[in-house]
């Protein structure tokens, strides 16, 4: 069975037994505890399989000579993708504007920071060794290693060739063993989607987010299977988008219903490898850069959020230079968001939220009851985004190699 198939009858499954599981405490504490439990499992080998692939990529890279070129390559298209998914995201909200949302009684304002500085020290500890004791959530840290590391093979051949063999070995076993929990994540999304559904069921019964949350899902739908798919277009040699845009079923669908990049990232690195034909070498690369890097789909969906926000706290309308300080605030932090792989776009929200002042410092806590369908909206996009981009710069430079639809996983 093609695992989207898996993933879809898995999610479709959680989706009914939340929808008539008990509404008790203890039952969404259960449920709750499970979901925590099976995301560490879609964790768990996560960082080996991301830090010796990485490794030998950049040594591979490094050896044709086209590693500098294929980072530069990468955070061009970054930059480009950031601006246009934002940019259209914020149009959107302000053309198709969802009505107030009533402001309740306003909790505590939670201190929620980007955390650079401290990402920073992270990057390079007194004992280089020490990277490898992280929890694996802000995997910056592990790239600069694997980085490292893979510009060390390439030091002596006599000396490193062993060296480079373990690394190559280890890559593909680490592979093998991320495949087989990627086998089981049909029965791991039950749970996550269940969840899901128990919270989407509390949202719904206020009324008041509906519309948000269908323009949101309507916006992310076109931009992620639409949209787009549609630069492949502009590829040489050409290529069909849509194979592309059945390919990235899979990981669609866990980074909708886990909420979390790092989760959805073995799954892209598969579908990447077994549909799409895309190197190890490129794939890693690029998929470490845009997973860091690249958070658009997280930043454009706290913007817009934030103008639901600020239209429910002032009858006045957004003025064309608080869009745009929105619009930059949202873009700056897109690039910031690798230490939030799980709640990036509430995060993104509450630190506009909180930066941009005016009183509207503890705006995002209205949309706290639908917390997880922002993050769950802002994934997604972030890992189409990834995904798609992954296969067009693989394509551009040559590191694909084509196979038949019915071959797809």
């Amino acid at each position: 069975m093609k695992i989207w198939i898996k993933l879809l009858v898995g999610a479709g499954l959680g989706i009914v037994f939340g929808t008539i599981a008990p509404e008790t405490p203890e039952f969404t504490e259960a449920l709750a505890w499970l979901e925590r439990f099976v995301l560490n499992v879609g964790h768990y080998a996560l960082v080996p399989v991301l830090f010796f692939s990485l490794a030998i990529g950049t040594y591979e890279l490094r050896k044709d000579g086209r590693f500098w070129p294929m980072v530069l390559k990468n955070v061009l298209l970054i930059a480009a993708v950031s601006v246009f998914v934002i940019a259209v995201g914020v149009a959107a909200a302000l053309f198709f504007s969802p009505d107030r949302i009533p402001i309740g009684a306003e909790e505590q304002i939670e201190a929620v920071t980007l955390d650079v500085s401290r990402g920073v020290m992270e990057l390079f500890p007194l004992n280089m060794f020490g990277v490898l004791a992280g929890d694996g959530v802000f995997l910056l840290p592990f790239y600069v290693f694997a980085f490292f590391l893979g510009m060390g093979l390439s030091y002596d051949k006599n000396h490193t060739k062993p060296v480079i063999a373990l690394v190559d070995s280890l890559s593909r076993v680490f592979f093998h063993i991320a495949s087989f929990f990627i086998e089981i994540l049909g029965f791991i999304i039950i749970v996550l989607s269940a969840y899901w559904a128990v919270a989407m069921r509390e949202a719904l019964r206020a009324e008041v987010f509906t519309q948000l949350i269908v323009m949101l899902g309507i916006l992310a739908g076109v931009l992620g299977f639409v949209v787009l798919p549609l630069f492949l277009y502009l590829l040489k040699p050409k290529t069909n988008p849509w194979k592309t845009v059945y390919a990235s079923l899979g990981p669609a669908i866990t980074a909708f219903f886990s909420g979390d990049v790092n989760f959805s990232l073995p799954v892209m690195i598969r579908h990447a490898k077994e549909s799409l034909g895309v190197r190890r070498r490129s794939a890693a690369l690029t998929l470490a850069m845009f997973s860091t890097f690249c958070r658009a789909g997280s930043a454009m969906v706290a913007a817009v959020a934030f103008i639901v926000v600020f239209n429910s706290y002032t009858h006045i309308g957004i003025t064309a230079p608080e869009v745009v300080s929105v619009v930059v605030q949202a873009l700056i932090i897109s690039f910031l968001l690798a230490r939030h792989p799980g709640n990036g776009a509430y995060a993104a929200l509450a630190i506009i939220c909180l930066g941009f002042g005016g009183g509207f410092e503890g705006g995002y806590l209205i949309l706290r009851p639908i917390a997880f369908y922002l993050i769950a909206i802002g994934t997604f996009l972030d890992v189409m985004i990834a995904f798609v981009a992954n296969y067009a710069m693989a394509r551009i430079n040559g590191f694909t190699e084509d196979k038949e639809v019915r071959r797809y996983i």
